[in-house]
């Protein structure tokens, strides 16, 4: 009984919640596709304070996946621009190549994202990255 999932209504401060976090994801997103466009790093860690405090609230509901799905976005992307950092030591083409493809994977994850919630559809758990 203790491990069964329980349905419960999501309240609607909630998808606001979520709605203002990947808003903040976006522009960050975007930021890091365009050049000049760069979006504080404070945004970001804005963004991934509201997942992480509001995340608890959502549990149950269809909208607990979004908050799981911003904060791994986050942290995967957080890892891939470390495990590349080493790339602009070579060469800046390089480094700049793998960012530019981590930049775009991230900001079709907030779009995702952000189509998912619209529909208000949960995202995929089965799909880890």
């Amino acid at each position: 009984m203790a491990n069964d999932i329980v349905t419960v209504q999501p309240d609607d401060s909630l998808k606001t919640w979520g709605w203002v976090s990947y808003v903040l994801h976006l522009l960050v997103a975007i930021g890091a596709v365009l050049p000049g466009a760069q979006a504080s790093v404070v945004l970001l860690l804005v963004a991934l304070v509201i997942d992480l405090v509001k995340r608890d609230d959502a549990a149950g509901t269809w909208q607990a996946s979004h908050f799981s799905w911003r904060i791994r976005s986050v942290l995967w992307a957080g890892v891939l621009y470390l495990l590349t950092s080493w790339l602009w030591l070579l060469l800046v083409v390089p480094g700049w190549i793998a960012w530019s493809l981590i930049s775009l994977w991230f900001l079709c994850r907030i779009v995702k994202g952000m189509i998912r919630m619209n529909d208000g559809r949960p995202m995929d758990t089965t799909n880890v990255v």
